[in-house]
């Protein structure tokens, strides 16, 4: 149960990827959930799954602040 919320935000940012407003969203929505660990690993995670999809790099900005 200790990761059931960070992979359940990892689900549902691939599913809402389409639309980077919607990613964007979501993707404030995880960071005021998850603890700081789960924040760096899901930074990592993000990294990796939008090197192929550059009009989600201006949610990226959301993660350095």
């Amino acid at each position: 149960m200790a990761r059931a919320m960070y992979d359940y935000t990892k689900t549902v940012l691939k599913k809402v990827s389409f639309n980077s407003d919607l990613f964007c969203k979501e993707l404030k929505k995880a960071l005021n959930r998850l603890l700081p660990h789960e924040i760096n690993e899901l930074t990592i995670w993000l990294k990796e799954y939008t090197a192929n999809k550059p009009e989600l790099y201006v949610c990226m900005s959301i993660v350095r602040n």
